[in-house]
Formats: structure tokens, C-alpha cells, sequence
């Protein structure tokens, strides 16, 4: 695989995260931040040659061939964008886009000048969750008919937070529910065509817990529940006609099970290595750039963009730059 030379925007936590992965891959090319002491102190620590306070002196050097958006939410699109536009493919993290019209507007970008684009959606890059699509698909546990998955957070009380700020495009949904909406859209045979929903907000307004139910033309449904106040399991379940799927911690999971409904047989299943999640991801992104193909992520993102943006509509939320 030939080198690429990555350019970070941000520096917060997850931006660490993915300094620490490129640095046992090709290193870092660039940062970029707004902050001249915020990216000379990201530059030091992990020894990055070029350091970018404007975006479009980031966007001019032609050396760049990857762009990672670490940003919060709100500002995903913008340099998704920009970046394609200047004919950069990009990473972003999680949720790529606030609403489905941003990322297919991007999408169309990244096609006309045939670029990748992708998620920093882990699970998709995980080999265990590659493994157990296998073993659905050879019929251990027969045709999918459920799939149930949660989510739930106790974020620490901070009204100023990114998590509650809505217009920085915080709330529970984009935070962690597209990891509930991502885990369901990958075991089922077809988006959903059927949502139904409902909602509390925080004090700021944004969504603090949800509901989601969901069915596709197959008759396969999604059962999902979303807290942010509130821990619970981060679990799915595949349920199928013989059997079914539990993962546990599934964001990043490297062990799950399959029990089986007529022996009430118990098959632990370990694959890959929690820890080095974000290097699959890195990998993946540069194996679609050397083979000019996106592959079937980018569709299960353009879907699970597109639910959340229907779930928004039932509730008849928007956030402040989106009116």
C-alpha cells in the first residue's frame, strides 16, 4: 500500500485517538486548528511537519491526499466540503453529516471528482462484525426477523458542553445513536421504510433519551433505546428463526455470542482487537482509495444518515443553523 499523507482538523480527544493509529501507519503530513497554539502543541506531540491555521492554505497544499474532520458535529459539513471540493478525500468522524441533504450533497462532491469519502464509524471495520455477518449469511442462526440495540451514556452535568449544546449539534442521537442505528442497519437485508419514534429533551433542548422502533419491506424491525443521563448496556442483539447474536461494548467489540434456540448451545466468538479499531478504519479508508471504491459502508452511512434525519422530522427538531 502506498503512503498517504493525512491532514487532522482538530485536536480533541479523538484526534489523539487517530494521532496515536497514523503514527504506526505513515505518520502525520498536517494539523489544522484555528488555535496557532492549539496546533503547534498537536504538531510537537506527534511530530507533524506542517501545521495549517487557515483553511484554505490547508486546502491548497496538494501533498494532502486524506482530510480527517475530528470537529464537533456542527461543523462536519463544512470541511467535508471543502476538502472534496479541493479534491481531498475524507474521513469524518461520527456523525459525518447533521442531516442527510449535507451528506448527499457531499456524496454527489466526492463522486464527480472521484474521491472516497467515509465514517469513523468503527463497527463497520471490526472483524468480529464481519465474522458474524458470515455466520448469519451461511445460516447459523437462520433469516434475521429482529434486531434490538441500546445505547446509553451518563454524561456528566454541563449545560455548556458540546453533548447539550444544540448549536453545536449536540443531543443523544447524533452522539450514540448513530452507533445504535449503524449496529441494525449493518445485519439487516434492507434499510427501513418504516419509523416511528418519540423523545425527551434536556434543558437545552436537545434530545436527552428516545425510542426508536423501525421496520423494513423484508418485515425485519429495530428496536432501539437512546439515554444520555442514564447508563445502560451498549448492547445488540441479531435475533433470528434459530438462534441469535449478543454483542456487548459492540461500538468496538472484538468477542460476541451466538446461542442457539433448539440446544440452547452457547458459541463464544472472538475476532480482532478492540484496541486497534481506529487502524482498521485508517486501513479500510486507504484500501477504498487504492481501489477506487467506496464499498458497501458508505451505503449503510448514507442510510443510517438518512433515519436520523427521519427520526429528527417525527419529533420536528432542527437544530439553529439548519432553520
Amino acid at each position: 500500500m502506498r503512503r498517504f499523507n493525512w491532514c487532522i482538523i482538530g485536536s480533541g480527544w479523538i484526534a489523539h485517538e487517530m494521532g496515536d493509529v497514523l503514527q504506526q501507519l505513515d505518520g502525520i503530513y498536517g494539523v489544522f486548528n484555528h488555535s496557532k497554539e492549539e496546533a503547534k502543541k498537536y504538531a510537537e506531540e506527534y511530530n507533524v511537519s506542517h501545521v495549517f491555521t487557515k483553511e484554505e492554505e490547508m486546502l491548497a497544499d496538494e501533498n494532502i491526499d486524506i482530510v480527517y474532520v475530528a470537529t464537533p458535529h456542527n461543523l462536519h459539513y463544512q470541511f467535508t466540503k471543502n476538502a472534496l471540493l479541493a479534491g481531498k478525500n475524507v474521513f469524518a468522524e461520527k456523525v459525518i453529516t447533521v442531516n442527510s441533504e449535507q451528506l448527499e450533497e457531499c456524496v454527489a462532491i466526492a463522486k464527480e471528482k472521484n474521491l472516497m469519502i467515509m465514517e469513523g464509524m468503527t463497527l463497520y471495520h471490526m472483524p468480529l462484525f464481519k465474522e458474524m455477518k458470515r455466520r448469519i449469511e451461511t445460516g447459523d442462526i437462520g433469516k434475521v426477523k429482529l434486531v434490538q440495540v441500546n445505547f446509553g451514556s451518563h454524561k456528566e452535568y454541563d449545560t455548556t458542553h458540546r453533548f447539550f449544546s444544540k448549536e453545536l449539534a449536540g443531543g443523544a442521537l447524533l452522539d450514540i445513536g448513530v452507533y445504535a442505528l449503524s449496529f441494525a442497519r449493518f445485519f439487516l437485508e434492507q434499510k427501513p421504510n418504516v419509523v416511528l419514534s418519540t423523545v425527551n429533551y434536556f434543558e437545552t433542548s436537545v434530545d436527552e433519551e428516545s425510542g426508536i422502533l423501525m421496520k423494513n419491506e423484508q418485515g425485519q424491525m429495530v428496536v432501539t433505546a437512546l439515554t444520555m443521563r442514564a447508563k445502560q448496556p451498549k448492547r445488540g442483539v441479531v435475533v433470528g428463526e434459530k438462534g441469535y447474536i449478543e454483542i456487548e461494548e459492540y461500538p468496538r467489540a472484538d468477542k460476541g455470542k451466538i446461542v442457539y434456540t433448539e440446544t440452547g448451545k452457547v458459541e463464544e466468538i472472538s475476532s480482532g482487537n478492540s484496541a486497534d479499531a481506529l487502524k482498521y478504519e485508517a486501513l479500510a479508508l486507504q484500501k477504498c482509495i487504492e481501489d477506487n471504491d467506496n464499498g458497501e459502508e458508505l451505503r449503510y452511512t448514507r442510510d443510517v444518515n438518512a433515519l436520523l434525519t427521519e427520526v429528527r422530522n417525527i419529533w420536528g427538531f432542527k437544530y439553529p443553523f439548519e432553520e
